[in-house]
């Protein structure tokens, strides 16, 4: 997800990246890439973290919002060659190194209350205790997991059945779980840098595209679209991550400083939420007043629900027992957090 047009290539921005400083493990300023602006969800939680941690350490946080190191993958990257300290990346983008995380791309796995969406990223053992290994085998420390709002589809076409997306070429991030779900929905799958959607819309090349509805009206998606489809069938999230080593070399008082930080960024970010998705609505419809936003109804979503037993096995053919055991524990966690 982005919302600028700018774009360095891994290879620069790492040269330029590497003469500003020496070793992450001693640097007392520390570098956190993200795949939004600042303004956006997950800027907002990461300036609420350098707010944080400026205010209990010595150190300093910059901040590079998606776009000024480039694509999601060359951040990824330079997190792993401990050129950035912190990254904060989807597990849409994660699932080629770590497959197990394309369990958040399951359809209609995540509740739709929010009270039990929010309780479930707090206390659940998947994302708490299973997790944080898989993403130590990557060189990443898991520092935490947050969602970031419903996702909605904008198309050409009004949507409210698996039939209307027939042979609508519609755009995915390179993930091959969210593939499978889109074929389940009855369209044809387009996996699709970013920063080629709103081009790719406006000429024709594809014909929809999902994105929680902050992101739809702060990228201007409906500009290029004439239908906005909610069928919660998911909510979007993503994962703040530091480099292995860097977190390893820190002192414990500084370990313990920055998952502080990013505790109170996390309870930041799911009040900041509150409201946003009706609010981004709002002024969608203020700025096209001919926009249709469809909320569809139970009776509407069964057959888009219908779909998820298909995206679950293809799941698990993917990922194998390891999969299922993250299947079963966040089904289990995700039972707790509805009683």
């Amino acid at each position: 997800m982005t919302t600028t047009k700018k774009y360095w290539t891994g290879g620069v921005a790492a040269i330029a990246l590497m003469a500003a400083g020496t070793s992450s493990a001693v640097a007392d300023t520390w570098r956190y890439a993200f795949e939004e602006a600042l303004d956006e969800v997950q800027g907002v939680f990461a300036q609420k973290f350098k707010e944080e941690v400026e205010a209990n350490s010595d150190h300093e946080i910059q901040l590079f919002p998606y776009g000024t190191l480039g694509e999601s993958a060359d951040i990824m990257e330079q997190t792993q060659d401990g050129i950035l300290q912190f990254v904060d990346q989807s597990p849409g983008f994660t699932g080629a190194l770590i497959p197990e995380a394309q369990v958040f791309f399951v359809p209609y796995l995540l509740p739709k209350d929010q009270e039990a969406l929010n309780a479930f990223f707090r206390n659940s053992v998947a994302i708490n205790e299973m997790f944080p290994e898989l993403y130590a085998e990557q060189g990443l420390e898991l520092l935490t997991m947050f969602p970031e709002g419903e996702v909605c589809m904008t198309t050409k076409g009004p949507v409210a059945s698996p039939a209307d997306l027939n042979e609508v070429k519609f755009r995915v991030m390179t993930n091959p779980l969210l593939v499978e779900s889109y074929k389940a929905f009855g369209a044809t799958p387009t996996p699709l840098a970013w920063g080629e959607v709103y081009g790719g819309l406006q000429t024709n090349i594809i014909q929809g595209q999902e994105n929680p509805m902050f992101f739809i009206e702060s990228t201007k998606m409906y500009e290029v679209t004439d239908y906005i489809t909610c069928a919660g069938h998911n909510n979007f999230t993503t994962a703040v991550m530091a480099n292995s080593d860097f977190f390893a070399g820190l002192s414990p008082e500084d370990q313990a400083m920055i998952q502080a930080a990013i505790d109170a960024a996390f309870d930041h970010i799911l009040e900041y939420q509150q409201g946003l998705h009706q609010e981004s609505i709002d002024k969608v419809m203020a700025a096209k007043p001919d926009m249709t936003v469809t909320v569809l109804t139970d009776e509407q979503r069964q057959p888009f629900m219908d779909s998820a037993a298909s995206v679950e096995a293809a799941f698990i053919d993917m990922t194998g027992d390891s999969g299922k055991a993250i299947l079963d524990q966040m089904k289990a966690d995700l039972a707790a957090v509805a009683n």
